[in-house]
């Protein structure tokens, strides 16, 4: 049985799980949607909240500032003063359309907790002053809500900005450098966000699932192994529009149809291909009028895999299932791609410090099996540590989420799992700081 590294009683735990779940509320009321949560990159709901997150980062006794690319971070120096290397803490501030109330959020919080525990006077004298910094990161556009492009602001810190970037734009025709300058940013300083290796022992982000598997193995917490490969498409089927009354069957070229028999495929090819994912999530008609047979379809297809080879596998399969189909049906079809990311696998280390987190938690509650191994998961969902990862090692902690709902209004956590995690990930930040491997790449 893991030994706990930090000693703090459960009520101070309670009490930092429940400054989190009303702090998620108090984040919810900034939106841009009366009546739903929307907060996209590069808004005054983007400032309000980094405001926020900035004013919680002082009080737990770190310095704060917005970088270059518009992420909010705090910062503790390390033993070794100001050149200490950081471990890095947190998760996203941004949200999709009607929001759930934790993606991301819950992860920047509980960081901020975990700063104010390891800082608390009555931490468990057992542990030494921390061998690196702590950085709080609450980054600015995981969705990629607003631009259609995810992960801007962690792909800033990890120097993977793309110049291409700026002119992506927004559904007001807003460019990204147009909507850098409005908020106050200048595109010309975007590469100072980026961090060098040297300066990151490595990245730990906790994060509510977005799925059902921890909640149907009844289990609070896991350990992330990696995070699933992508690619994302923009599909165009073509046919010919004509008249709905007049054009019999058998001359119709009825884009939709086609596009139909795509979305269909999609899910039969992927089913058939252990975790793979595809999902079909747009679809508009052209010229979309009722008594009009569609004459041209734009579709969207985001697929994801645990291992990049066998996504690459079924999208070539659906081309060749998509060449058949719409051969037989006249019509023609291409597709772009619009992103394309690798999996990421979890550095053996951080997932060990992770794992030696959840079972510290399980120390004295008899309500629990104390020798089982806590899960571990892959991460279908996409996330901050993916970009993060081109920089430094990445870790993830994962919480249940209640039937596993996401991107929606009802997305849940408890407080009871919140208080749980956060004793996790302090535990994960004490065992990695007593390893003396912490600082291998």
């Amino acid at each position: 049985m893991t030994t706990p590294l930090l000693a703090v009683d459960r009520d101070r735990i309670a009490a930092a799980a429940r400054r989190v779940m009303a702090r998620c509320e108090e984040l919810a009321r900034v939106t841009a949607t009366p009546g739903a949560i929307e907060r996209v990159y590069l808004s005054p709901e983007h400032a309000r909240v980094n405001r926020l997150a900035a004013e919680w980062m002082r009080e737990v006794g770190m310095t704060a500032r917005q970088d270059a690319a518009g992420n909010q971070y705090g910062r503790i120096d390390g033993a070794r003063g100001a050149e200490t290397p950081a471990l890095m803490l947190g998760s996203h501030l941004d949200t999709v359309p009607d929001a759930g109330r934790f993606d991301g959020i819950v992860g920047v919080l509980m960081a901020l907790e975990v700063v104010r525990l390891l800082r608390s006077p009555d931490a468990d004298a057992r542990r030494v002053d921390l061998p690196f910094a702590l950085e709080v990161m609450a980054f600015s556009d995981e969705e990629g809500t607003r631009f259609g492009k995810a992960l801007l602001g962690s792909s800033a810190v990890a120097g993977t900005w793309d110049e291409s970037w700026w002119t992506l734009t927004d559904a007001d025709g807003t460019t990204l450098r147009e909507a850098f300058l409005e908020f106050g940013l200048d595109p010309g300083r975007v590469g100072e966000a980026a961090r060098r290796p040297d300066e990151l022992v490595g990245y730990l982000e906790a994060h509510i699932e977005q799925g059902p598997e921890l909640d149907e193995r009844g289990e609070s917490l896991a350990v992330v192994s990696s995070i699933a490969s992508a690619r994302r498409f923009q599909l165009v089927v073509e046919g010919e529009a004509r008249h709905a009354g007049g054009t019999p069957y058998d001359r119709r070229r009825d884009a939709l149809l086609g596009a139909s028999e795509a979305a269909l495929a999609v899910e039969r090819i992927c089913r058939a291909e252990h975790h793979i994912i595809g999902t079909v999530g747009q679809l508009e008609t052209f010229p979309g009028a009722v008594n009009i047979v569609p004459g041209e379809v734009h579709m969207s297809l985001d697929l994801r895999g645990e291992f990049d080879d066998a996504r690459d596998r079924v999208w070539d399969a659906l081309a060749r299932d998509l060449d058949a189909s719409m051969g037989r049906r006249g019509l023609r079809w291409r597709a772009r791609e619009i992103h394309r990311a690798p999996a990421v696998f979890c550095r053996p280390l951080l997932q060990d410090v992770v794992r030696e987190g959840i079972l510290a938690t399980r120390a004295g509650d008899t309500r629990e099996d104390t020798t089982a191994e806590p899960a571990t998961l892959f991460s279908r969902a996409g996330h901050d540590a993916m970009a993060i990862g081109a920089v430094t090692g990445v870790g993830m902690l994962f919480l249940r989420n209640p039937d596993g709902i996401s991107h929606h209004p009802d997305e849940a956590v408890s407080a009871g799992d919140v208080a749980r995690g956060i004793r996790a990930l302090a535990e994960a930040v004490l065992h990695l700081a007593h390893d003396p491997a912490h600082a291998q790449p």
